[in-house]
């Protein structure tokens, strides 16, 4: 999926980092009390796909209506918009401690507001808080630990944030699945979702600012203060002679490119090689969310019961599969990305989720084919009654299966000799539910039983192991490092906006797009999408391992053009192109 930043770090930074943490508990410290904004943010974001399968089991209007089922799934995502615009501004004008304290709160009133929601709108408006706080979390909790964290293993402590998000999302799994038996279910597993803003508040209150933050607004005493705590003193003078250094830079480039960010994008746009890194930047930024990841992030318990698993807690006990693996593969990109590249690592990433999305699709559609047929007797075994309108006035009822039976708003009830046997079509009611599980029948409403089933679980496995190493975290670091210095915060934020808002639009559209294209034409849509994205990839992403951020510059100076194909041969003579332009 991941929205938020994911730093590059090595083994030899991870071990430095134990170290440091060893001898001075307090970095750690900082670290982990910030990095529970990233658990929020995974989290919240996790915990709806779970929760929706019980909203809709409550209220009626959103078990009918796809739109309300994706709003309030999505509007979370159009809060973190939101957020991550007044993030930016509260970071700058109050520091960067103020802004994660506000996102607290925000988690917080969002937990409540949903957990006590007496109606759909009610759960929706929570969601939107919970989505200003994603938003202010995904930028502030990074920028804090980058800024109160030793140099030597900022990469390392950085990237514990990403862990601590997909970490997030996997408790999130469990969490709902520990609840899916307990009164109240959705509003419990919403509403634990409060405890974590609520100690992060008081953990907060007690930590720092900001080191950076404090000298730039001449705090000059109180940052020197805290780099004793994190720094020897011998370090100490060095580091404030770095940062005032740094400072002093960073107020150059302000009068140079603007101090309000309409400036600072126009002046990006007007920039050759600021242009040419965008160019890169959000091609990968939006294809990350067009490969179709958070509909398995925010739907995976639905999609599983598209495969054919009716019970709630069967379709979230393998969901969480999903979660998990998505937070291995961000341990493995770790391990691999400055191995193999960047551009490779993501090429060769985009190759697995097109084989997987069509293999996805195939399954999906041969289930729908081989679904089970409806039975006019089995139908009227419940009564006339009972049997699906629309079943009964078809001219071609010996054609309809299990999917005809959904496509018509009604529900499949399983024959009780077996799931795959011929079975009824009923109207889609609460009491014709309890009907046919007090026959020990089982009564499909998303998918339809199949054989293949099991096959859409493991592929959807697939999905994420080819996913998490590469386009789930890579993304985020070609970002850091495409950009000229003084336009690297401006350029950042473009792409994380372009991130976001193509987050919205799959997620906002993914069950509608079901109803009408079906689960299997739908993972191939997404797959015919991922290959165009492979190919923007590789048109217009340059491969910057082992670049310097002035080499990668002077190949944006010139235009990146790709060579015949993403091997180690294409490094040589991008680096060779940037020696030539400096001897120039």
């Amino acid at each position: 999926m991941v929205e938020g930043g994911v730093t590059k770090t090595d083994r030899a930074e991870l071990t430095e980092c134990f170290r440091m943490a060893w001898r001075t508990p307090y970095i750690m410290r900082l670290a982990l009390s910030a990095g529970i904004g990233g658990f929020l943010f995974g989290y919240d974001t996790g915990v709806i796909s779970g929760a929706l399968l019980y909203i809709r089991e409550d209220f009626e209007s959103v078990d009918k209506k796809t739109w309300l089922q994706e709003t309030i799934v999505s509007m979370a995502v159009a809060g973190a918009i939101v957020g991550a615009a007044i993030g930016g501004y509260l970071n700058d004008r109050y520091g960067r401690k103020f802004s994660i304290m506000v996102a607290d709160v925000l988690f917080l009133a969002g937990a409540v507001i949903m957990a006590a929601a007496p109606v759909p709108g009610i759960i929706i408006l929570g969601r939107f808080f919970v989505g200003l706080g994603v938003g202010m979390a995904s930028m502030t909790a990074p920028l804090y630990i980058s800024e109160a964290s030793p140099a030597k293993i900022r990469g390392a402590l950085v990237s514990t944030n990403g862990l601590l998000i997909t970490g997030g999302q996997f408790l999130s799994y469990l969490i709902n699945l520990a609840f899916t038996r307990a009164p109240g279910t959705w509003r419990w597993m919403l509403g634990v979702a409060g405890i974590p803003p609520a100690v992060q508040l008081i953990l907060m209150y007690f930590l720092p600012e900001s080191p950076r933050w404090l000298y730039k607004k001449n705090r000059v005493k109180e940052a020197r203060e805290i780099l004793e705590k994190i720094y020897p003193e011998e370090e100490v003078e060095t580091e404030m002679k770095s940062l005032a250094l740094s400072i002093e830079a960073e107020k150059a480039d302000e009068k140079e490119i603007g101090e309000d960010i309409i400036s600072k994008v126009k002046g990006a746009f007007k920039n050759d090689v600021v242009r040419r890194g965008l160019y890169a930047g959000i091609t990968v930024q939006v294809a990350q969310q067009f490969v179709g990841i958070n509909t398995v992030m925010y739907y995976a318990p639905t999609i599983v019961q598209f495969a054919g698993f009716a019970s709630k807690s069967v379709a979230l006990a393998l969901s969480l599969v999903t979660s998990g693996l998505n937070a291995l593969g961000t341990v493995g990109s770790m391990l691999f990305v400055d191995r193999y590249g960047r551009k490779k690592l993501m090429l060769i990433s985009m190759a697995g989720i097109i084989a997987s999305l069509v293999a996805l699709s195939v399954v999906f559609i041969e289930a729908s084919n081989h679904a089970p047929i409806v039975s006019s007797i089995e139908s009227a075994h419940f009564g006339a009654n009972s049997t699906c309108p629309k079943y009964l006035t078809a001219p071609n009822q010996f054609k309809w299966n299990c999917m005809s039976c959904l496509k018509a708003d009604c529900g499949f009830c399983s024959n009780p000799a077996g799931t795959n046997l011929p079975g009824a079509c009923l109207a889609s009611t609460k009491d014709l539910k309890g009907s046919c599980k007090a026959e020990h029948r089982v009564f499909f409403e998303e998918g339809c039983p199949s054989k293949f089933g099991f096959l859409a679980v493991v592929l959807l496995a697939v999905y994420i192991i080819v996913y998490a190493p590469g386009m789930g975290t890579v993304p985020w670091i070609v970002n850091s490092e495409i950009y000229p210095l003084k336009y690297r915060g401006v350029g950042g934020g473009i792409a994380a906006v372009a991130n976001w808002s193509s987050n919205l639009i799959v997620s906002e559209s993914y069950l509608t797009l079901t109803e009408h294209l079906g689960a299997g034409g739908t993972f191939f849509l997404f797959a015919g999408v991922s290959c165009i994205s492979f190919v923007f990839i590789y048109r217009f992403v340059p491969e910057t391992k082992g670049l310097k951020f002035e080499e990668v510059e002077k190949i944006l100076q010139v235009g990146y053009k790709p060579e015949l194909c993403c091997t180690g041969r294409g490094k040589p003579k991008e680096k060779q192109k940037a020696v030539e332009l400096e001897s120039v």
